[in-house]
């Protein structure tokens, strides 16, 4: 193999190992905070500078800042979070990623070995997942190491050819040129942090004096600067299809990155000369990853702090340029919730989950007071409406299902959160049948209107009163289920011998009116099977307080809201 090919598959090869240990980094590190990430997930809907401290910690543990600017689009597009609150969760973002920037700067190439051996054989030996999380690591750790080890190996004959240094000479020379440069290679890879170690590398090869860089800080800059460009075709990738605050979540990521590299370039060798006055003095090739690294991190701390106070002009400025238009009708069969951008981050993807499931149980509820009116009313749009919102409801609970299937098979889940998910499964089978046996009470409501069954008003009296049980009943339980709150689920528990009574009453004086004559015998038939559809929606209802009771609350997953 020849020189050139050498050095195009030693650098493509060091790439793909340092990503693919980033990405495995970041799968251990969701899965060992476990309980810890779902309680950073929590802060982001709290408030505009916590959703700043939130987007730096989710970053941080999902090494990328485009996989936390697209679970924020996914939370802005599902109605989870406001604009602006969104817009300072990228500003975080933006903040977190130059962690890793900060990482690589470190000097471990002497313990490279020692940390994939050691990373390999905790996760090899130990029994207990979280440990053995750690210990994957620690190992995907070093695999970040080896990729940019490689990567610097290969490099070190460009650092004598003549021509390449010529090149390298113009876009040191040239900012724009190097921002441009720096766009591309992120466009290229998808990754920021994967292109700044590549140049962190790069940077550290010596010049022909053997002390030098081959390329200086200040040549660096602008690549740093396209780079940061180049992040957010992620975001706008991510925001096709979405909500129009979704979009503008992602106009404003742009913005952020563009705006701060607009405002730099003009004083790159100022900045330059600020940034080695700060950072550790010693041989250019030597300290230069470190300066890279807190050139990328003051950089994004101080875009942070000008647009954070600016952060009314930023929503301003995103809504003007995606104004308001017409919303079309809402497709009730579409999920509100689920983002598939999102399935790679476990405690995100959980949190629509949940949300999706109380969204369909609210549908279940807006079908049982429409049943319970249809029955005083006989309307026959109120009994349509039910059927419509039946089979809506049939295609949400394929979608989540699917979704979980997707969830599942990617293998990011947790013992526990593959746990808890069962769980939503669960609710989720009991308020699909509560839906079901609504449309199935409506067909029957329907059948007596065409049929012309003429039940006796103390019969409809009854169902009227054992549906606003029902109703109750079913209210009570989710938002116990919703809340952790065991005040309704008390309620709940204590309706479920109301409405056993009730029905036995309701049997009991069906048979009286038919010895009376009051009720005709024909309709006995059709009459208990409403009673026995009724009695189901009871099981359903204690089934969710069942749940409830053992101490499931959908506050796991989608934590306090506040917007």
């Amino acid at each position: 193999m020849n020189d050139t090919l050498q050095i195009i598959f030693g650098l493509f090869g060091g790439l793909a190992i340092f990503i693919y240990g980033m990405n495995l980094m970041s799968e251990c590190l969701q899965k060992a905070a476990g309980e810890r990430m779902k309680q950073i997930l929590g802060l982001l809907t709290r408030n505009r500078l916590m959703g700043v401290v939130a987007g730096a910690l989710v970053t941080a543990v999902l090494q990328s800042s485009s996989a936390t600017t697209v679970m924020a689009i996914g939370f802005v597009s599902a109605g989870l979070m406001s604009l602006p609150q969104a817009i300072s969760i990228i500003f975080g973002a933006n903040i977190g990623t130059t962690i890793t920037a900060q990482i690589i700067a470190f000097k471990i190439t002497d313990y490279i070995y020692v940390f994939v051996f050691a990373g390999f054989i905790v996760s090899f030996l130990s029994k207990n997942e979280k440990v053995k999380n750690i210990g994957r690591t620690v190992f995907a750790f070093g695999l970040l190491f080896l990729g940019i080890e490689t990567m610097g190996d290969v490099m070190k004959p460009l650092a004598s050819s003549p021509v390449f240094t010529n090149m390298i000479a113009q876009v040191a020379d040239i900012p724009v040129l190097g921002v441009a440069v720096g766009t591309l290679m992120t466009l290229v890879v998808q990754s920021s942090s994967a292109t700044i170690a590549v140049l962190q590398n790069f940077a550290s090869q010596a010049g022909p004096d053997g002390v030098t860089s081959i390329l200086g800080l200040a040549g660096a800059i602008p690549i740093l600067l396209g780079d940061n460009i180049g992040t957010t075709i992620t975001a706008l990738l991510a925001c096709v299809g979405q909500s129009r605050d979704a979009k503008r979540t992602a106009v404003a990521h742009s913005i952020f990155n563009i705006s701060g590299a607009v405002l730099f370039i003009w004083f790159v060798k100022p900045y330059a000369a600020f940034i080695q006055y700060i950072s550790p003095k010693g041989i250019e090739v030597e300290v230069i990853s470190r300066q890279i690294a807190n050139a990328h991190t003051i950089f994004n701390l101080t875009m942070t702090i000008i647009w954070i106070f600016l952060l009314g002009v930023m929503v301003k400025i995103v809504t003007k340029l995606i104004p308001d238009g017409k919303e079309g009708l809402a497709d009730l069969s579409k999920p509100c919730y689920l983002d598939k951008n999102i399935l790679t981050q476990p405690a995100a993807a959980l949190r629509l989950v949940a949300q999706e499931v109380l969204h369909c149980s609210e549908m279940v509820k807006t079908m049982l007071l429409d049943v319970k009116e249809a029955v005083g009313s006989g309307s026959t749009n109120l009994l349509q409406e039910v059927k419509t919102y039946g089979e809506a409801l049939d295609s949400l609970h394929v979608e989540i299902h699917e979704y979980l299937a997707e969830l599942f098979s990617a293998g990011v889940l947790t013992e526990q959160q593959a746990s808890q998910t069962a769980q939503l499964l669960y609710v989720l089978s009991d308020v699909e049948r509560m839906g079901g046996l609504a449309v199935e009470l409506g067909d029957s409501l329907q059948a007596r209107k065409e049929k012309k069954y003429n039940y006796s008003p103390e019969a409809m009296d009854d169902l009227e009163k054992s549906l606003t049980y029902i109703e109750t009943m079913y209210e009570d339980a989710m938002t116990a289920l919703a809340s952790g709150s065991l005040e309704p689920l008390q309620r709940s528990l204590e309706q479920k011998e109301t409405v056993l009574d009730l029905d036995i009453e309701m049997r009991k004086q069906h048979m009286q009116r038919m010895n009376k004559g009051t009720c005709k015998k024909k309709l006995s038939v059709p009459f208990m099977q409403i009673l026995h559809c009724i009695d189901r929606m009871g099981n359903s209802c204690v089934n969710l307080a069942e749940v409830a009771s053992n101490q499931m609350s959908f506050t796991y997953f989608i934590g306090a809201e506040s917007k």
